[in-house]
C-alpha cells in the first residue's frame, strides 16, 4: 500500500519530535523537488504527514521556496486539509510577542513567485475573496480559547518578498493600513492549496515588533536571532494546540474549499 496523509502540517524547529522515528518518504512532483522528504506518523489517530517548508535545516529563504511542489507533493500523498504554522512580526500596539493570529486575509506584496498550478493553456480564475479554511479557523479558535491561549480569531498577513525584514517606513505604512502582522510565506502557499482544493489554516505566532511599532514598547530593529529565540519559547504551545486540534477535524468536510474549482476554469 502506498504511504498516505489526510492532514499536512508545514513547519520547522519545534515539530521535529512529532516525527523522529518516522521514515521519509521522497516525492516526486512535475515542478522539481519539495524542500525536504515528507515525514508520516500518527497524531492523535490522524495520519499527519510533515514538511519544514525551509528544508530540514532552514536553508531555503522563504523567495526561494518551491512551494508548488511543496502543496504538489502533499497532494499527491491524498492530503487534503493543510496547516501552516508561521512566525511574523507585529504591525499593530495590541499584538505582542507570543500572541497567535488565526489569519483569514493575506495582503500579496511578494514578486516573482511561481503562484499557479495553470499558466495556460487552460485558464483559471481561482476565488481568493476567503482564502483561509472557515471551519478550521474556527476549530482552531475553539482549541486556542479552551486552552486560554493569547490569540485573535481573525487578522490580515502582508506577505512581503523577504529574505530582509521591513524598513521602518514599510512597517509603520502596513501598520497605518490597518494590516494585523507581516510575514514571508502565506502566499502563494495558501492558494496553491486553493488550486488544489485543500482546505488551508494558518496559525501565526508573533514574535516580534517588526521594525517599531507606533504606540507598541520601544524596541530596537527586529534580528533574525531575536526571532527565533521568542520562536523556541512559544513553539510548544502552537505544537499542543495542534496536538488537541488534529484529532477533532472533520473527515468530511462542510466548508466549500474542496469545491473550489467548480466555476473557476474558463
Amino acid at each position: 500500500m502506498p504511504p498516505s496523509a489526510e492532514i499536512g502540517v508545514f513547519g520547522g524547529s519545534g515539530f521535529y519530535e512529532w516525527f523522529a522515528g518516522a521514515e521519509p518518504v521522497t516525492v516526486t512532483t512535475p515542478y522539481g523537488p519539495p524542500s525536504a522528504p515528507i515525514a508520516l506518523a500518527d497524531v492523535g489517530g490522524r495520519r499527519v504527514a510533515f514538511l519544514p517548508r525551509h528544508g530540514p535545516r532552514h536553508t531555503i529563504p522563504a523567495p526561494f521556496v518551491n512551494y508548488r511542489a511543496n502543496l504538489w507533493a502533499m497532494h499527491e500523498l491524498g492530503v487534503r486539509r493543510i496547516i501552516g504554522p508561521s512566525a511574523v512580526g507585529g504591525l499593530q500596539p495590541d499584538l505582542h510577542p507570543g500572541d497567535l493570529v488565526i489569519c483569514d486575509q493575506f495582503i500579496d506584496r511578494t514578486s516573482g513567485r511561481l503562484d499557479t498550478y495553470y499558466p495556460g493553456p487552460e485558464v483559471v480564475h481561482i476565488s481568493a475573496a476567503d482564502p483561509y479554511c472557515p471551519e478550521l479557523r474556527a476549530l482552531a479558535g475553539a482549541v486556542a480559547q479552551e486552552r486560554a491561549l493569547r490569540f485573535r480569531p481573525a487578522g490580515t498577513v502582508v506577505v512581503v518578498q523577504g529574505p530582509r525584514f521591513s524598513t521602518r517606513a514599510e512597517s509603520r505604512w502596513y501598520g497605518r493600513m490597518g494590516w494585523d502582522i507581516v510575514g514571508m510565506t502565506q502566499y502563494p502557499e495558501v492558494i496553491l492549496a486553493r488550486e488544489l482544493e485543500m482546505c488551508y489554516l494558518n496559525l501565526s505566532l508573533v514574535t516580534d515588533y517588526d521594525a517599531g511599532v507606533e504606540g507598541a514598547p520601544e524596541v530596537s530593529a527586529v534580528q533574525a536571532q531575536d526571532v527565533m529565540r521568542v520562536l523556541a519559547a512559544n513553539i510548544a504551545r502552537v505544537r499542543d494546540l495542534l496536538a488537541t486540534l488534529i484529532p477533532i477535524i472533520p473527515s468530511t468536510p462542510s466548508c466549500n474549499c474542496q469545491r473550489s474549482l467548480e466555476g473557476a476554469r474558463m
